[in-house]
């Protein structure tokens, strides 16, 4: 199993940043064993939560053994604390740069599917948001979309502040990420906008996984976005047992990720 780190140049952020790329290139091919096909890799690209980097993945679960089990690619960037949103600020454009340019430019570097259904977004906690959201925004890139504990209850119960657990520690730093609330639930920073704007136009929907640990404290907001996208006609598959927000059950989780991914 090939390991990579791998720094360019982003032109949606205007910096260099890094990636963690796993690549099963390398697998030794044993006598009497059967001859891998020589074609371009299903790819997953994985988000980390808030706070995280893009090693979390790599530290903190088993997800290169089993990639290598299932012959997938898995690009890990770093999104920093963006929400992977295009954010207010210039040069933070993170919902561009992991919904085209990470794929752009990977499928440059590596031999990679260019397909629909071969092309997979998933993340946790704040990753979850990012893959729900550009999961759904660049549909036309992506097929699948994996969202463990996601942090999607952002806008619930804006019109009540005090009230809100959001886990900025401030409106400001709420607002670097999102601006307004009050103003972006309207927009496309909100999966209900694109989901309904996709309904529309009629337009296929990918298929999603939805995980959450029932000790979780965004239980809630997973079993309402479940229900809306049912209720959308969206085809999700979701998955709830006894755990908290935390890598034990993402580690058990991301498992049962690649068993639903069609691998």
């Amino acid at each position: 199993m090939a390991l990579m780190q791998i720094t360019f140049t982003s032109q949606s952020l205007m910096r260099t940043v890094p990636i963690q790329v796993i690549l099963p290139v390398d697998k030794l091919q044993m006598p009497g064993m059967p001859i891998s096909e020589d074609k371009p890799f299903k790819t997953l690209y994985l988000l980390h939560g808030l706070f995280g980097n893009c090693t979390d993945w790599l530290t903190a679960t088993r997800i290169q053994r089993w990639a290598e089990q299932k012959n997938l690619a898995v690009v890990m960037p770093s999104g920093d604390n963006s929400f992977y949103l295009d954010q207010p600020t210039p040069h933070n454009l993170y919902g561009e740069y992991v919904g085209q340019e990470l794929v752009a430019i990977t499928r440059k570097m590596f031999p990679l599917s260019h397909d629909r259904e071969d092309t997979f977004i998933g993340g946790l906690s704040m990753g979850g948001f990012g893959a729900i959201r550009n999961g759904l925004k660049y549909h036309e890139t992506f097929g699948y979309i994996a969202a463990l504990s996601s942090a999607i209850h952002m806008f619930e119960n804006i019109g009540n502040r005090p009230n809100r657990t959001t886990g900025f520690p401030n409106q400001a730093y709420e607002e670097s990420c999102f601006g307004k609330l009050e103003e972006a639930v309207l927009t496309d920073k909100n999966p209900k906008v694109i989901v309904q704007s996709l309904k529309d136009a009629n337009v296929p929907f990918p298929k999603i996984y939805m995980a959450c640990g029932t000790e979780d404290m965004l239980i809630s907001a997973s079993r309402t976005y479940r229900d809306f996208f049912q209720e959308n006609g969206l085809d999700v598959t979701y998955h709830e047992e006894p755990g908290q927000h935390d890598w034990d059950f993402w580690d058990k989780t991301i498992q049962k990720v690649l068993e639903w991914l069609p691998l």
